[in-house]
């Protein structure tokens, strides 16, 4: 048997799990298997993909717009990858 204040703390975990990734919370209650939003990265590693192939452009073509573009494209595939960029964007801090 479960005490009241654990009840209390289970709920507030799913209603946070309800907030944060309402697709998987959804496929979750519904017993679908679905991958949590920190693990979908299908624009992360497409951005980065394009970043490395504009650097290697870059180089091969030794032309210096390219290598600049490269870089800032790469580094904004980075960010995509940063797992508390979404608390960053609300201004909540991210989970300890």
């Amino acid at each position: 048997m479960q005490a009241p204040d654990e009840d209390r703390l289970l709920d507030d975990l799913a209603d946070r799990l309800r907030y944060e990734d309402p697709r998987f919370a959804a496929a979750f209650v519904e017993g679908r298997p679905c991958r949590p939003r920190e693990y979908r990265r299908g624009a992360a590693w497409l951005t980065l993909a394009v970043g490395l192939a504009l650097l290697g452009a870059g180089i091969v073509l030794g032309h210096g717009l390219l290598l600049a573009g490269g870089l800032v494209v790469s580094g904004a595939a980075g960010h995509l990858f940063d797992p508390n960029r979404d608390h960053i964007r609300r201004g909540t801090p991210p989970p300890s």
